[in-house]
């Protein structure tokens, strides 16, 4: 079987050094050595301030919405994955979807201005499939309204616009280090924020609010996360380059063998260097895509719809009748197998798959 992605794993005795040292300090969690060396050595690698480690994107997610000490509307995109739109409404605020642009699948910078109110609190943009947003002119928009900015960044792991790292725009971001990302350290999220006040109010938050033995200086949850974890990334994190550099040559194969076949691929931000986290395929009709799926799955390769269908059909928000290019797109997006150790062979092997269903007649 051939799994849609599959995680990487560092060499075995590269990570149990690490879990030796955890045997040796006898430190399990809550904020020990491991997860401070992982903050500070990603804060190196990526040219950030030292990120926020907590359990999981999710969890940075709603962290970042709980520092707005506010309820009100969000403006987001409808094409995301489920937690862009349901950590919104689990900190008790709503999200107002606005359409996405054709060609990047981002969200349409020149639709937020139109819906922005009174009761608009902040701007929830995804770098989809890791490819940047229109970065000025969202935090223009930001600035012009006064409402914050910020970027789920999931998918955008080491990822640098204009020679800045993707993380260090808006008033926040969060990045995923979930099994399945590029890099991940098995569960984690990070929070990033150049406001070093709010930085300490993430880790006040993510240790139940614990400011020293006995006190409590905010409310807070157990966002925490273990030295378990940190040491797996710090043991992935020295062969970042290398599975960015090897992907790219599993996505320039692909690209190679689709080459003059009737597909449309994601418009990527051309100030922005690429990651190579994904491999969506923008078929020309969802029936074409079903069948592709069905061959492929015949023939036990996995693709997955990412994202379908659309956030505003989730049954606690409100539907939008004004996002026909996220509908539209939501309908035709398939992703193909796409990870480390992922032989060229195989990726020329469904190529031959997909090519033979479009040329097959219906």
């Amino acid at each position: 079987m051939i799994p849609v992605t599959k995680p990487f794993l560092p060499p075995e005795n590269e990570y149990l050094a690490y879990i030796d040292r955890i045997w040796s300090s006898n430190w399990l969690t809550n904020n020990g050595p491991l997860v401070r060396e992982l903050e500070g050595k990603l804060g190196d690698f990526l040219r950030t301030e030292p990120p926020v480690y907590v359990s999981n994107g999710t969890i940075a997610l709603q962290l970042a919405i709980r520092s707005l000490n506010a309820t009100g509307k969000i403006i987001t995109t409808p094409f995301s994955y489920v937690a862009t739109a349901s950590s919104i409404v689990w900190e008790h605020c709503e999200p107002v979807f606005v359409d996405v642009d054709s060609e990047t699948f981002n969200i349409n910078a020149r639709r937020i201005s139109p819906v922005i109110t009174d009761e608009t609190v902040a701007i929830l943009a995804t770098h989809v499939f890791g490819n940047p947003c229109e970065l000025d002119r969202i935090e223009e928009i930001g600035k012009e309204f006064n409402v914050s900015v910020i970027y789920d960044a999931a998918h955008a792991f080491g990822i640098n616009h204009k020679d800045r790292s993707i993380f260090t725009y808006g008033d926040m971001s969060i990045a995923s280090l979930h099994a399945t990302k590029l890099y991940h350290s098995t569960e984690g999220g990070l929070l990033f924020s150049s406001d070093s006040e709010r930085v300490k109010g993430f880790q006040l938050a993510r240790n139940f609010g614990h400011d020293g033995p006995g006190k409590f200086s905010a409310v807070g949850i157990n966002g925490k996360n273990s030295e378990f974890h940190a040491a797996m990334g710090l043991a992935n994190l020295p062969y970042v380059p290398t599975i960015i550099e090897k992907r790219k040559l599993l996505v320039e194969r692909y690209l190679e063998n689709f080459n003059g076949l009737a597909l449309d691929f994601q418009k990527w931000n051309e100030l922005s260097t690429r990651n190579y986290a994904y491999m969506p395929v923008l078929f020309s009709s969802e029936e074409i895509l079903l069948r592709v799926d069905k061959v492929l799955q015949n023939n036990d390769i996995l693709g997955r719809r990412y994202f379908y269908p659309t956030l505003d059909l989730l049954p606690y928000v409100k539907q939008s009748t004004e996002i026909d290019e996220a509908k539209n797109i939501s309908s035709r997006i398939f992703c193909l197998p796409l990870y480390n150790d992922l032989d060229l062979g195989i990726v020329d092997r469904i190529c031959e798959l997909v090519r033979k269903e479009l040329s097959r007649e219906v």
